[in-house]
């Protein structure tokens, strides 16, 4: 099982908050959608969730799917409310310059890694 400090290093996310435990193990998938009415009811509690959504909501919305960590992508400004927010809840925030196709890819792709 691969954890998500592996993949933001493998990957080369910036970690703008670690979450309560950065060793948590990914188990849930990839998922991607910027509406978050959607992502609440589709993301997977321990899965990778890739957005646009760079807001306090967004880290809202990690806190009630429990996903391992959310993944800014398209270099979306993350702000300071947003990021304080993030460690409160202790969800990890990533944050990527990669396209969302490209970076659930990428996402995936280590995550098949049994390697």
């Amino acid at each position: 099982m691969k954890q998500v400090s592996e993949l933001a290093k493998a990957l080369g996310f910036e970690v703008v908050s670690p979450g309560e435990d950065p060793h948590r193990e990914v188990s849930g998938g990839v998922y991607c959608c910027d509406l978050l009415s959607i992502a609440m009811g589709r993301a997977r509690s321990d899965g990778v969730w890739v957005t646009v959504m760079a807001n306090v909501n967004a880290v809202a919305v990690a806190v009630l799917c429990d996903v391992a960590c959310v993944v800014i992508a398209e270099g979306m400004a993350i702000d300071e409310t947003t990021r304080q927010k993030a460690v409160d809840q202790g969800v990890c925030l990533l944050h990527t310059d990669l396209p969302i196709y490209d970076a659930a890819k990428a996402a995936d792709r280590f995550l098949s890694d049994e390697a």
